[in-house]
């Protein structure tokens, strides 16, 4: 036994030997081939590409259209213990183990987007939610970005397929183009990497895709929802289930599947209405008691049951409606009964157009305003000019800041207002955006985009002339929007007197100080165009009607001279050198 044992024993520590000789035989040759060839990096250059295809997808990422983005403030949420009745019906829905797909519709105003962002609030939190897209009426230049964006937050959410979507980034990278084929974004940057976890997820997973028919015409929508529909109830696919809002268009009605569930929110739903009933309860209650110095302490019941109930069926079914008659009510320094009492003076309706209503509710807010003019114009402006922080859209509305700051507080639903200061002042609700642009829906309320070039162009041309001029980075973004626009709204504005007065204001020495800047932060670019802008617009007909217009006119000319005069030395001396 104790030979057999040794033997055992020997072979083993012969066998041993045999494999280390071996290794080493692999050792000497790795390191001879090492020698013999030039030395080469592989994995330095693989990993250098792969970071080069993921900045370039992230360089193309819309994170304005992911569900909690700092840039999507103020984050819309459902208020605790509403839509009880609608979560119970998601939740069971969502926790299948099969695709399902799910289509929230509803009209404006009824809280499509604030359903939406809780449902990716709560998927989140238990690590489910794959990917969200949110759109909205301020990004619509973006929309050919939603497969890219997809794509990296899917990355991020199943880290071992972002290599598949890096490889397939570096075949290709016309992959990231708004302009290549959705299609093949789709099955490139999506379907083939979602392949690969097919045996791996045992949970399903959800993408929220909010507002579908904000950015798109009402069928390209539809063939978006239908190309996200097919392409991800695909086989060897991992279950991911696909949520739609939007409102009810018949174009995206009809692209939808059978298979897909349909969830209508209707005034007419008791459910609905009962939330509203909440929300507007708990929102006056919160009135009554902030304000002890016309309530009392403690403060007395207020508004009576009747007319709780009077207001409440104004409110139609709608939290958006429900939200602008709470911010109506509560302004600091007015009394919130006697504007109380001014909405239900107004003559009852029978809620029986949506639209209607949430512009009988623009039009009544605006129209008991101290300006309603006012209002209308500093709207339609926000809704045409490039998007400003508040302390710089103060700076631009310098002579109306004030009333500025009411009307934003009026329209704080429905208008993005950052508290900190740090975001753009923008107009977030699709009603809003269509009260202002239709003159069938805002009626005498309504100002053309001529009228609102104007009060542009007439804020642009006070603050150039009005402060002293700012350079590089001390510069604020009021003096870049001006520096950078007036001349574009000029060109687009009405000749009002008041436009027509503040050019004859713009002296030799304030073209002077804009081409000084223009010099100090080398945006002689920008300042020609506008120039070149100015000069149409006050050398045609609709503009000359005096001498003095001729003579702004000439001044521009001249100022313009100089300018090309200027680039033209600046070419000449790099050309030289």
């Amino acid at each position: 036994m104790r030979n057999e044992l040794l033997g055992t024993v020997d072979s083993g520590r012969d066998s041993l030997s045999a494999l280390v000789d071996t290794t080493y035989m692999y050792l000497d040759l790795s390191q001879a081939l090492t020698l013999s060839f030039p030395t080469m990096d592989f994995m330095h250059i693989s990993t250098s590409s792969s970071n080069d295809a993921w900045r370039s997808l992230c360089n193309v990422v819309e994170h304005s259209g992911i569900f909690d983005s700092d840039k999507r403030q103020p984050h819309l949420r459902c208020m605790e213990n509403t839509r009880v009745k609608l979560w119970s019906s998601l939740r069971r829905l969502l926790h299948r183990r099969d695709q399902t797909n799910v289509w929230l519709n509803g009209c404006a105003g009824i809280e499509k987007t604030s359903i939406a962002f809780t449902v990716a609030e709560e998927f989140k939190r238990a690590g489910r939610l794959a990917a969200t897209f949110f759109f909205s009426h301020k990004h619509a230049q973006i929309a050919g970005k939603i497969i890219p964006t997809i794509a990296y937050q899917l990355a991020l959410t199943f880290p071992c397929i972002r290599g598949d979507i890096i490889q397939a980034i570096e075949k290709d990278e016309f992959l990231l183009s708004s302009e290549k084929s959705r299609v093949d974004q789709m099955r490139e940057l999506v379907i083939n990497p979602l392949h690969t976890l097919r045996f791996r997820q045992e949970r399903p997973y959800v993408i929220i895709i909010d507002a579908l028919d904000e950015c798109f015409s009402c069928q390209e929508a539809a063939r978006l929802a239908r190309l996200f529909v097919e392409m991800l109830s695909g086989t060897n696919l991992p279950t991911i289930h696909l949520i739609f809002t939007s409102r009810p268009d018949a174009h995206i009605r009809a692209a939808m599947p059978p298979g897909v569930c349909q969830i209508s929110l209707t005034i007419r739903d008791s459910f609905i209405v009962q939330d509203v009933h909440f929300f507007l309860r708990a929102s006056l209650d919160n009135i009554r008691t902030s304000r002890p110095d016309i309530f009392g302490r403690p403060p007395k019941p207020w508004p009576s049951e009747a007319e709780f109930e009077t207001l409440a069926s104004r409110t139609c079914g709608l939290f958006v409606n429900a939200a602008m008659v709470v911010n109506f009510l509560s302004p600091a320094g007015q009394c919130p009964q006697q504007r109380l009492d001014l909405l239900l003076r107004q003559k009852s309706r029978f809620c029986v157009v949506i639209d209607r209503d949430i512009n009988e509710l623009y039009r009544q807010i605006i129209t008991t305003s101290e300006n309603p003019a006012l209002y209308c114009r500093m709207l339609a402006s926000i809704r045409l000019m490039q998007p400003l922080p508040l302390r710089d859209l103060q700076e631009l509305f310098h002579a109306d800041k004030e009333s500025l700051g009411v009307m934003l507080e009026a329209f704080s639903p429905v208008i993005s207002n950052p508290p900190d200061g740090v975001g753009n002042v923008e107009i977030y609700h699709a009603s809003l955006h269509d009260f202002m642009k239709d003159p069938f829906c805002s009626a005498e309320l309504y100002v053309s985009n001529a009228r609102a070039h104007e009060y542009l162009a007439c804020r642009c041309i006070d603050l150039l002339t009005r402060t002293e001029p700012a350079y590089g980075a001390v510069a604020r973004n009021a003096h870049r929007y001006a520096h950078f626009w007036w001349g574009t709204h000029l060109s687009s504005a009405y000749p009002s007197s008041e436009l027509r007065h503040l050019l004859a204001r713009f002296k030799k020495e304030d073209l002077k100080r804009l081409v000084a800047v223009a010099e100090q932060d080398q945006s002689l670019g920008p300042l020609i165009f506008n120039l070149h802008e100015a000069n149409n617009a006050c050398f045609s007909w609709k503009w000359i009607r005096s001498l003095s217009d001729i003579v702004v006119a000439w001044r521009i000319v001249k100022a313009s001279r100089k300018v090309y005069r200027e680039v033209k030395k600046s070419n000449t001396n790099v050309t030289n050198t």
